[in-house]
C-alpha cells in the first residue's frame, strides 16, 4: 500500500470533512481553521455528530479532549458514545455541547495556586484549528479532540491557552506592520515551526535493568565506555536493521496522523536518532510534536526498544534537543524572514531582522527561562547543546549589512548573490549567504530561526509563548516610530532599525559560543548567563516580565506567578525524586556489589599470604575497592542528610555517582548490578 493511500486516514482532516459535513457547515468550519474565525455554536451538532460517524466507522467507541496542562505532557479522560435507550438496549450520541466544552475536573493537575483542591471544576474548550484525530489499539480507537484547559474563571491552567493567546498578539502585530508597507491580504498573520526531535533508543531489557532510567528519565551512574561518539562514526551513519524497521513502523504511524515526518537519521551519540518533519502552523505543529514523543515511546516499546527523552540520559556524549525552527508568514501569505524579489521585501525583512534583535536582546533572561528544567540544565553548553548564554547568530554577510544600517549610508553587501532592496539607506542583500552555527542558540538559517535550546523531553509551547510575545513586542515598538514618524517612510525605517541595531547589538555573536573567551566577552556585554533552573526561572517573578504578557494579553499576573510555582516545584521534586532514587540504587545495588567483591579480595589477601606468596596485586586492588567503598557510602550518608535541598542534593549527587562509577571499573563486569554504559549504547541489533 502507498504511503498516499493512508497518510491521514486517522484524522478528521479538511478533506475528510467534506464527505460528513453539509455545504454551510464544512465551510463555514474550515473558514475557523484556515482563518482563525470562532465557532460557529450552530454548527456544533452537525460537526459532532459527523467526527462521531467517522470515528465509530474506524472502531472509536470513546472520545477524549485531548489537553495539555503544566506538567509537560499530555492528559485525556474517556467517555463512551454509548448511551442506553431505557429499553434495554443502546444508542451512541455525541452532541456539540459535548464537542465544544468538556469539564473533567482534573484538580490534581499542578496549578500554582490558581485552583484550590476544593475548586474541582477545570473546562476543556474545542480547539477547531488542530484536527481530532484517532487514537488506535488493537481493540478499539479513541476519537481524541485537541482542546485547551482552563479554570472556572478562565484561568489558562494549560500550555495551548496562552500559546494561541500569544499568537494573536504576533499576528496583530505583523498586520499592523504590514499595513505601513501597504501589505493588503487576509488580515490574518501567523507563526510555522518544524521541531527536530532528537532521541536515544536502548534495548528495553537494558531499561528494565536500570531503575534510574526508569524513574528519572536518566542515569544516575554509569562508566563511561572506552569508545562512545569520539570517531563520529555513529552521526549520519547506516541506520541499523532493528532500528530502522522501528523508524518505518514510526514514520507510517506519523502519517496516519497527519504529522509530516520527513527526515530520520542516527545523531551524534552512539543509539541517538533525530526525526524531523516538515513546517507547520506553530499551534498544530506543536500539538503534532506532543503526538510524536507518545508514539515515539508505544512504537518503540512494540520493537523491544525504550525510547529515552531526556535532554541527558547518559553522561559525557551527545545530549538530545529539540531545534525549534520559527519563522513568522504575514499577512500576504509569505514568509517574512525570507529575503524577497524586490526592494519593498528586502525591507520588511530587514525590519523583521532587527524586531528579533530587539526582542532577544531585551528578553534573552525570558527566552531562556522558557527552557528551564533539570533536564535541560545537564544538556546546555555540553556536547552540541548551545551554551545558556543567549545570543543571536546571523552569518558574516548579514551581520555587515547590520553594520552598515548602523553606520547610516549602507551601499554595498559582501559577495555571494545579491538582492537589491533599493530603499534609501540599505544595501543589496546577500541570498542564501548564512552558514550555520551550530553552538549559536539563537541562529538565522536562511529564512528562519533555530532556536536550540529547547530539551527533547519539552513541549514547544513554552518557548514559542515567549517567541511571539517578545517579537510582538518589538514590532510593536517599530510601528509606534514609524507611525508617529513625519516625512518620508524610508527615512524613517532605516532611523528606526539604525536605533535598534545601535542599542542592541551586543547580543550579535557569530563565532564559537563554547569557548571560554565568548563567555568573558559575554559577561562583559552584559548579556545573562543563567546556569541552572532556580536562576533561570527569576525572571518570571519581575514586574517587567509580568508587564510584557499583560500588555499582549498572553497571561496575566497571577497567571505568570502560578506558572512559576508550578515550574519551581517541578523543578525541586524532581530533583528529590533523581536523590532519593541514587540513594536506593547506591545503597541496595553498588553498595553490596562492592562490599561483596571486598570481602572476596580480603580473603585472596589472606589466603595467598598464608601460603607464602605474594598478594600485592591483591592488596593493591582491595585499597582501591576499599577506598572507593568508604567514599560512596560516606557520599551516602551525607545525600540522605541533604534530602530537601536540591542545590546540596546536586552536589552531593554528582560525589557519589564519582565513588560508584570507580566501583564500576573495579568491581568484576559479572558482579556489576547495573548494565553498562558500553551495552546500553551499543547493543541495538
Amino acid at each position: 500500500m502507498s504511503v498516499l493511500d493512508f497518510y491521514g486516514e486517522n484524522v478528521f482532516s479538511i478533506k475528510t470533512m467534506r464527505s460528513y459535513l453539509s455545504e454551510t457547515a464544512y465551510e463555514s468550519l474550515t473558514k475557523m481553521i484556515t482563518e482563525g474565525a470562532t465557532v460557529d455554536p450552530s454548527i456544533s451538532d452537525e460537526v459532532a455528530d459527523a467526527m462521531k460517524t467517522w470515528a465509530m466507522e474506524k472502531g472509536a467507541t470513546h472520545y477524549t479532549h485531548w489537553f495539555q496542562p503544566l506538567t509537560g505532557a499530555t492528559a485525556e479522560k474517556h467517555d463512551s458514545f454509548v448511551t442506553p435507550d431505557h429499553e434495554g438496549g443502546a444508542m451512541c450520541q455525541f452532541s456539540g455541547k459535548e464537542l465544544i466544552q468538556g469539564e473533567p475536573d482534573a484538580s490534581s493537575f499542578p496549578s500554582g495556586g490558581l485552583r484550590a483542591t476544593f475548586e474541582a471544576r477545570g473546562y476543556t474548550g474545542w480547539d477547531p484549528s488542530s484536527p481530532a484525530f484517532l487514537k488506535e489499539t488493537d481493540n478499539g480507537a479513541t476519537l481524541c479532540i485537541p482542546t485547551i484547559f482552563c479554570g472556572y474563571h478562565g484561568e489558562a491552567l494549560d500550555k495551548k491557552t496562552p500559546l494561541l493567546r500569544s499568537m494573536a498578539a504576533l499576528s496583530t502585530q505583523v498586520c499592523r506592520l504590514g499595513k505601513l508597507f501597504g501589505i493588503e491580504g487576509s488580515g490574518r498573520a501567523y507563526a510555522t515551526l518544524g521541531s527536530e526531535q532528537e532521541y536515544f533508543l536502548i534495548d528495553k531489557d537494558f531499561y528494565l535493568d536500570r531503575l534510574d532510567l526508569i524513574q528519572t528519565g536518566r542515569t544516575l551512574f554509569g562508566r563511561e565506555p572506552a569508545k562512545h561518539q569520539q570517531m563520529d562514526d555513529h552521526y549520519f551513519g547506516a541506520i541499523k536493521r532493528r532500528v530502522m524497521e522501528f523508524m518505518s513502523d514510526l514514520d507510517a504511524e506519523l502519517w496516519r496522523l497527519g504529522v509530516p515526518a520527513k527526515t530520520r537519521h542516527n545523531e551524534v551519540s552512539p543509539a541517538q536518532f533525530e526525526l524531523a518533519p516538515m513546517f507547520e502552523e506553530l499551534n498544530l505543529a506543536v500539538d503534532h510534536n506532543m503526538i510524536t514523543m507518545e508514539v515515539m515511546r508505544d512504537v518503540a516499546d512494540r520493537h523491544g526498544f525504550a525510547c529515552l527523552l531526556h535532554e541527558k540520559p547518559f553522561a559525557g556524549v551527545n545530549g538530545s534537543g529539540k531545534h525549534n525552527n520559527w519563522a513568522v508568514a504575514g499577512p500576504d501569505g509569505k514568509n517574512w524572514l525570507t529575503p524577497g524579489d524586490n526592494p519593498h521585501e528586502n525591507a520588511k525583512f530587514m525590519t523583521m531582522i532587527c524586531a528579533l534583535i530587539k526582542a532577544v536582546d531585551e528578553h534573552a533572561d525570558l527566552l531562556r527561562s522558557s527552557v528551564q528544567g533539570a533536564g535541560n540544565d545537564h544538556r546546555l553548553g555540553a556536547n552540541e547543546a548551545p551554551p545558556a548564554i543567549i545570543s543571536i547568530f546571523l552569518g558574516e554577510q548579514l551581520a555587515d549589512v547590520i553594520e552598515q544600517i548602523e553606520a547610516g549610508g549602507a551601499k554595498s553587501s559582501t559577495d555571494g548573490g545579491k538582492i537589491e532592496i533599493g530603499v534609501s539607506h540599505l544595501p543589496d542583500l546577500p541570498r542564501d549567504a548564512t552558514d550555520r552555527n551550530r553552538t549559536s542558540p539563537f541562529a538565522f538559517t536562511g529564512n528562519k530561526f533555530e532556536f536550540r535550546a529547547v530539551g527533547s523531553s519539552q513541549s514547544c509551547a513554552g518557548a514559542n509563548i515567549v517567541m511571539n510575545t517578545i517579537v510582538a513586542d518589538a514590532l510593536d515598538f517599530i510601528c509606534t516610530k514609524l507611525e508617529a514618524a513625519d516625512g518620508d517612510f524610508n527615512d524613517a525605517l532605516q532611523g528606526v532599525l539604525a536605533d535598534i541595531i545601535k542599542t542592541h547589538k551586543r547580543v550579535l555573536f557569530n563565532g564559537d559560543n563554547y569557548t571560554a573567551e565568548w563567555h568573558a566577552e559575554a559577561e562583559k556585554r552584559g548579556l545573562p548567563n543563567l546556569r541552572t533552573t532556580p536562576d533561570a526561572l527569576e525572571v518570571m517573578k519581575t514586574e517587567k516580565t509580568a508587564k510584557l504578557f499583560e500588555k499582549h494579553g498572553v497571561l496575566t499576573a497571577r497567571e505568570l506567578e502560578s506558572r512559576f510555582e508550578v515550574y519551581h516545584e517541578t523543578y525541586e521534586t524532581m530533583i528529590g525524586i533523581e536523590a532519593s532514587c541514587a540513594l536506593t540504587i547506591a545503597k541496595t545495588m553498588i553498595a553490596p556489589a562492592a562490599l561483596e567483591y571486598q570481602a572476596e579480595l580480603a580473603e585472596t589477601v589472606e589466603k595467598v599470604t598464608a601460603a607464602g606468596a605474594s598478594a600485592e596485586a591483591a592488596k593493591s586492588t582491595l585499597v582501591a575497592v576499599s577506598t572507593e567503598a568508604d567514599k560512596l557510602c560516606r557520599n551516602i550518608g551525607e545525600l540522605e542528610a541533604a534530602l530537601g535541598d536540591a542545590a546540596k542534593s546536586i552536589a552531593v549527587m554528582g560525589e557519589l555517582r564519582a565513588a560508584a562509577d570507580e566501583l564500576e571499573g573495579l568491581v568484576p563486569y559479572d558482579a556489576w548490578p547495573l548494565p553498562s554504559y558500553a551495552e546500553m549504547l551499543f547493543v541495538l541489533q
